[in-house]
């Protein structure tokens, strides 16, 4: 949860530095979770948003309002732990524009994004900054 909150507090819109791998996978886990907590208030409060089906019936879209807010929130520091973790392992935040180009094209970006950012960061300084190892 410190991750998380480090995240949301400290480096909000912080695309500048490193991020190592324990950071960004424990962010992306409780936003994971709190995600979650909201698509089912959402289902629950009956305030999901909803289409029409052509037959009278509406469909459910399976979140709402609640969901759209955490959406919202959490989209600015998810993409800078993101930009700031490829910073980590040497790559340049253009990286992550070229793996969504790839994924739309072969899908296989998002798998060439995915070991990336599994991988173990550079434990040397790099034009990033420091090694988040070492201090």
């Amino acid at each position: 949860m410190e991750w998380y909150i480090k995240v949301m507090k400290e480096n909000y819109a912080n695309f500048n530095g490193r991020a190592r791998r324990n950071e960004y996978w424990m962010f992306v886990l409780i936003q994971t979770i709190i995600m979650c907590i909201l698509w089912f208030l959402d289902s629950m409060l009956g305030t999901g948003f909803s289409i029409d089906s052509g037959y009278g019936q509406p469909v459910s879209l399976g979140y709402g309002y609640l969901y759209m807010i955490g959406a919202l929130v959490h989209f600015i520091p998810a993409l800078a732990v993101l930009i700031r973790r490829l910073h980590d392992v040497g790559k340049s935040g253009h990286f992550y524009s070229t793996a969504i180009l790839l994924t739309f094209v072969f899908f296989i970006g998002a798998i060439w994004l995915l070991v990336v950012l599994v991988s173990e960061g550079e434990n040397k300084e790099n034009r990033f900054g420091p090694d988040p190892k070492s201090t």
